[in-house]
């Protein structure tokens, strides 16, 4: 039951991201964050098949540091938005890769197969351009790609779009986007039937992407040791 949404604001742009890791009917983890620090400037929150979702955020965050080291200067958003869903688009296109060789000892000819297969991940991206301002991408896992003033993916999407359709207006300021927020984690918590507890916050705005904050109603226990 995985719930990503966000929202840009007057000068900024806040993703906000469930923390539940989950697999079939067991809960994992209530703490596991899924927006992700892309650079100083943009943030990346993910939802899907948890190996999707780490592998291909974590292949992203990569590029865009490789990028910036061989020319000196960071994508924008808008470049990185496009970048994504680039590779998204050609992991969805599955393809079958055969390659021949002599086996060194045998002295045969022997083939491998193998097949590649898309990205079960949804992204929203968010950003900021010094000459621009914040931006927010919706990106899903067909590649579709959207530049969005606010959006959401999972079964909390059902009532965080439904509040932003009604609270949300372009010039909110921060403490007004928070306000909408808590109003969508609430929302979520009592209508949804299996509602995740816990969301982490984070924002983009001139100053760098950051953690807010976090809503907890479980706080993950130590481990005991064994007497």
């Amino acid at each position: 039951m995985e719930c990503v949404f966000g929202l840009v604001g007057n000068g900024f742009a806040v993703i906000v991201a469930d923390t539940s890791a989950v697999h079939s009917i067991l809960v994992h983890k209530s703490n596991e964050d899924k927006v992700m620090i892309l650079d100083s400037h943009k943030l990346f929150g993910a939802s899907g098949e948890p190996g999707d979702r780490v592998q291909f955020t974590e292949y992203i965050q990569k590029n865009v540091a490789l990028y910036q080291f061989r020319n000196g200067i960071p994508l924008t958003t808008a470049a990185t938005a496009n970048f994504t869903r680039g590779e998204l688009a050609t992991a969805l296109r599955k393809y079958e890769v055969t390659v021949s060789f002599l086996h060194a000892v045998l002295a045969t000819p022997l083939t491998c197969t193998s097949i590649e297969n898309p990205y079960s991940v949804n992204i929203l991206l968010a950003g900021y351009d010094k000459d621009i301002g914040p931006s927010l991408y919706f990106i899903d896992y067909i590649a579709t790609l959207h530049k969005v003033d606010k959006a959401a993916f999972g079964y909390g999407a059902y009532f965080s779009l439904s509040m932003m359709d009604r609270h949300y207006h372009s010039s909110m300021s921060l403490e007004e986007a928070i306000d909408l927020v808590d109003k969508c984690i609430v929302e979520i918590r009592s209508r949804l039937v299996v509602a995740p507890p816990n969301f982490v916050i984070k924002i983009v705005d001139k100053d760098g992407a950051r953690e807010y904050a976090w809503r907890e109603t479980i706080k993950e226990a130590g481990v005991v040791a064994a007497a």
